[in-house]
């Protein structure tokens, strides 16, 4: 592996719809084998009612799937407070930022919120805004 690309809701929902953007990255990242993976948790913040469970679950399968473990929660926790955020606006970025940070360099995040996971990654990833 050379390398780890982290998709966030976003991400994640994007390749849901299959929009080119990210049919691209995942195209480059197989080629190049980096690792695409996602937080467990954001599965649940991307499904939408309106998108077949079937197309759901084939975009799902074709990234690995990062649970937040009790040492991601606490990365997450640590993250949170030297960027002095708090609460529920900020939990899920959190657990993004600890995954992509526990990951093998170098990490790209795709993410619709590059401020925040900027803040939260610090110089651990690259974040691109999607």
């Amino acid at each position: 592996m050379s390398g780890t690309l982290v998709l966030d809701c976003e991400g994640l929902s994007k390749l849901v719809r299959r929009t080119p953007e990210l049919t691209e990255w995942l195209a480059a990242a197989e080629a190049e084998d980096i690792r695409v993976v996602t937080s467990s948790v954001t599965l649940v913040e991307v499904r939408n009612p309106r998108t077949s469970q079937a197309r759901f679950d084939h975009a799902v399968s074709r990234v690995n799937i990062a649970p937040p473990t009790e040492a991601i929660a606490h990365h997450a926790s640590k993250l949170l407070a030297a960027a002095g955020l708090h609460g529920h606006k900020y939990a899920l970025d959190a657990i993004v930022a600890a995954t992509a940070l526990a990951s093998p360099a170098p990490v790209t995040v795709l993410t619709s919120d590059p401020e925040d996971l900027g803040v939260l990654c610090g110089t651990g990833a690259r974040v691109i805004k999607v």
